[in-house]
């Protein structure tokens, strides 16, 4: 069974992958190895190396620490959001795509976008 850290480590690497749009094929090839590769360590089936999770990092424009904010450790996890959020936001492909499509969309529109949806929030 695959460690709870290399899962997280695996998601937070497909998450910024997906976010950039860069394709598995893209990333085994700026780090040197086979997107099989990659994909096992999407999953969490194989651990990142330290240095791999380095190459992975400036591959993907971000720092090493990165694969790792958000982590929490046992006694948090058990705790419930407070908010009508998901815990796993970030897992959740629908917002991922809201979120991608959030940063197509020009600075200016965005903010409109953003202040658009405050309001209904607190509508709802």
């Amino acid at each position: 069974m695959a460690h709870k850290v290399d899962v997280y480590v695996g998601q937070r690497i497909r998450q910024r992958r997906w976010l950039t749009g860069m394709t598995q094929q893209r990333l085994a090839e700026l780090v040197g190895i086979k997107f099989q590769q990659i994909q096992k360590y999407e999953t969490g089936a194989n651990r990142v190396s330290a240095s791999r999770l380095w190459d992975i990092a400036d591959a993907l424009g971000v720092t090493v620490a990165f694969f790792f904010e958000g982590l929490k450790s046992e006694e948090e996890n058990t705790t419930e959001s407070t908010e009508n959020v998901p815990v796993d936001v970030m897992g959740d492909k629908e917002a991922m795509d809201l979120i991608r499509s959030y940063y197509s969309i020009p600075e200016d529109q965005r903010r409109r976008l953003f202040e658009l949806a405050r309001v209904l929030s607190d509508v709802a």
